[in-house]
């Protein structure tokens, strides 16, 4: 059986386990970008706190993803919830970097400006630091989902869902007659799952970001 022909037996499968995988993804990023925005929002006023954020976010990414599942498995068990954990942390240093690193560079003038004008702190942060920050905590977003793609199949030595589950089957079975379709199955799923995601990413940017800015 050629790649092509399994794909075409094994694609409700696949499709399940794409679908487990984007959505594992998605919705981990949603609560990595809501933490790395508050991180970044916190800290960006204070280069000590900012750097302190940084280095933390850092540290996290250096460990080891089967290190940090394995670790992650006496204190919540398998499945879902080491997913989840260790990808939100691993999510989190791009947006948070990106996050200070926007919020900083927003002209100190028109912050000035909406504050002489009676604008609160909070109101400041939503309507203008924010919004003027927003295109390089885009690109941080982006490379985050990037990188918990690759990471989120490795959720599957810890029986996370997703097409992991593809490549590790194959890799435990190798000599079998469909070992290397299935990882290469699992692979090129991530691959175009990966691509949907950024190409989602863009438009999300046009519509979002105005032409003055991307410029």
């Amino acid at each position: 059986m050629n790649f092509w022909e399994y794909l075409g037996s094994r694609h409700q499968q696949l499709l399940a386990d794409a679908y487990q995988h984007a959505s594992a993804v998605f919705q981990c990023m949603v609560v990595a970008t809501l933490l790395g925005v508050l991180i970044g929002v916190v800290t960006y006023r204070s280069e000590w706190a900012g750097n302190l954020a940084t280095t933390v976010t850092s540290t996290i990414l250096t460990i080891p993803s089967l290190a940090m599942i394995g670790l992650l498995i006496p204190l919540v068990g398998l499945g879902v919830a080491p997913t989840v954990i260790s990808l939100v942390l691993y999510g989190l240093l791009p947006i948070v970097r990106n996050a200070i690193v926007g919020l900083r560079g927003v002209d100190p003038t028109l912050v000035d400006a909406a504050k002489g004008i009676g604008m609160s702190r909070t109101a400041r942060m939503f309507r203008i630091e924010l919004p003027l920050a927003w295109p390089p905590i885009l690109t941080g977003i982006r490379v985050s989902t990037q990188m918990l793609m690759g990471i989120a199949a490795i959720a599957a030595y810890a029986s996370g869902p997703g097409l992991g589950n593809e490549i590790f089957r194959g890799i435990s079975s190798l000599g079998s007659k469909n070992a290397i379709n299935q990882v290469l199955a699992g692979t090129f799923g991530i691959i175009v799952l990966a691509l949907i995601f950024d190409a989602a990413y863009v438009l999300i940017g046009r519509l979002t970001i105005p032409r003055g800015i991307r410029v």
